[in-house]
């Protein structure tokens, strides 16, 4: 999932001893970002407007900057929450200009890598959120309608469920519905999901989800890039890595909120605070160049006491929030650099061969020397031209036969 930069004021958390801790003092090699500011009005609203039908449009105001020509809204919709309660989600809908041809403009729903899972993390608050979308002006061109959720918890108020496949499809999927419901948008039903990273993972699930939650919508395909597949094999390989502890921690504290998964049994008491300190930022660039001054060095001593995969209800939660236990519900792309330290490029292969022994079309693009942040950009416009080919009802490539090797 991507990340980098954390954003926002240094956190310091004292330990049972009394010393004081910086946590989350973290710069990046490559980019510096802009802070996010703190959600206001617009992502608040009371409890008794939320209920009814997942989709429908609770606020909506346009916002500027987005590009050639097009016009962008930020809008605040229903989905439904784990509990299968109406929930409040925010995102943006960018809709290309001119009239919408007959029939309507199809979507495609953009689901976002990793930003963080603070609520001040929803890329909507972002000034450089057209920024952020991998492929916009290219889809925007093909006349297409973007929807990009924030996923629950980012934005609007709540834990984010981080990595929890069935919230973040929900939303994904609701994020369509919304679209369809914006007047100005001028959308039809048929749709593909696009993501990347954490956004990956959203997709795969939105498309295992789509047939039973949204059976209106009509979903073409689902493109994804270096997803986060197999959450067990991920959480062992990036252990080794700071970003990766960044991302463990991340999941750590989210489950523990919307499960209410124990963090006793895998966690150094210890380095709780770290962890909410952590929890408490929002990423803003690239996992691979990340770099934690102090935080590393204490969670290198310190940080787990227990397997996470072999531990319960850890080890059930992994395999629960793991795409491919369900029919994919369309034909997949998937786009993997082959030099991701991440998402590990064998993961993703594992994860290509046994969508092909369950009978989805796939294709598969590799990205020769690419790591895990540049995917989703480098991948955008085949994925994109490959989405507009479903939408267009094209046939459909299979490459399941004879999938492409990891380049050398």
């Amino acid at each position: 999932m991507r990340m980098g930069r954390m954003a926002g004021p240094r956190h310091s958390a004292v330990g049972r001893t009394g010393r004081t801790v910086m946590v989350a003092s973290v710069v990046a090699l490559t980019s510096c970002g802009i802070e996010p500011p703190d959600p206001g009005a617009f992502y608040e609203i009371a409890a008794d407007r939320i209920s009814g039908p997942p989709g429908e449009i609770l606020r909506v105001a346009p916002i500027s900057g987005s590009p050639g020509g097009s016009s962008a809204y930020r809008v605040l919709y229903r989905s439904t929450g784990l509990d299968n309660r109406p929930i409040a989600v925010s995102g943006v809908v960018v809709v290309p200009s001119g009239p919408a041809p007959t029939g309507g403009r199809p979507v495609i729903a953009w689901a976002h890598p990793t930003t963080g899972v603070a609520t001040r993390c929803a890329p909507s608050l972002l000034p450089q959120v057209f920024q952020q979308i991998q492929g916009l002006e290219a889809m925007l061109e093909q006349g297409f309608v973007v929807a990009a959720t924030d996923y629950p918890g980012l934005g609007t108020s709540g834990a984010h469920p981080y990595l929890v496949g069935i919230s973040e499809g929900r939303a994904v999927l609701d994020s369509v519905r919304a679209a369809n419901r914006l007047t100005q948008a001028g959308a039809s039903r048929r749709f593909a999901v696009w993501g990347h990273s954490q956004g990956g993972h959203a997709a795969l699930f939105s498309g295992q989800l789509a047939a039973a939650y949204a059976p209106e919508l009509t979903l073409a395909g689902v493109a994804a890039a270096a997803p986060a597949t197999d959450l067990g094999q991920l959480l062992k390989d990036d252990l080794a890595s700071a970003g990766g502890k960044v991302l463990t921690s991340f999941a750590l504290w989210s489950w523990n909120r919307v499960y209410g998964a124990p963090l006793g049994t895998v966690l150094d008491p210890g380095v709780r605070p770290v962890v909410d300190g952590i929890a408490a930022d929002c990423i803003e660039s690239d996992l691979e160049d990340l770099v934690i001054v102090d935080l590393e060095q204490i969670l290198q001593k310190r940080f787990l006491v227990g397997d996470v995969t072999r531990i319960e209800p850890w080890k059930r939660l992994l395999a629960e929030n793991s795409p491919g236990k369900a029919p994919a519900g369309a034909p997949v792309f998937l786009v993997q650099g082959s030099a991701d330290k991440v998402v590990r490029p064998q993961v993703t292969q594992q994860f290509a061969n046994e969508l092909c022994a369950r009978g989805t079309p796939v294709a598969f693009e590799w990205l020769k020397g690419t790591g895990h942040d540049p995917a989703g950009k480098l991948g955008a416009p085949a994925a994109v031209a490959w989405m507009a080919d479903r939408l267009a009802g094209k046939p459909v490539p299979d490459q399941c036969r004879a999938l492409p090797a990891m380049p050398r």
